[in-house]
């Protein structure tokens, strides 16, 4: 994590697993509430959770049926707002 003034930067590694264990008609919808729960997990001061429009169309990017396994973030959390933003890493 680094940190530059309130904001707090982490990258992380979510698992969307879990979300191939229920009906195959919603997964990608329970992969995005997944994410929000992590993160408010993690981030337990954040009242806020924004979810980056690109880290959306990658989880959606195979359909509602075959969202992706895992997903690569960055998160940036200010400590003044109670925000967390989650961005999607893209790794190279």
């Amino acid at each position: 994590m680094s940190e530059s003034g309130g904001t707090v930067k982490s990258v992380h590694v979510i698992p969307l697993k879990r979300v191939y264990f229920g009906r195959r008609m919603n997964r990608a919808d329970r992969a995005i509430r997944l994410v929000r729960k992590y993160v408010a997990r993690h981030f337990k001061d954040a009242e806020k959770i924004i979810l980056d429009p690109e880290l959306n169309k990658y989880i959606w990017s195979y359909g509602r049926e075959k969202p992706p396994r895992r997903v690569v973030v960055e998160i940036r959390f200010n400590k003044d707002e109670k925000e967390a933003r989650v961005f999607l890493k893209r790794v190279k």
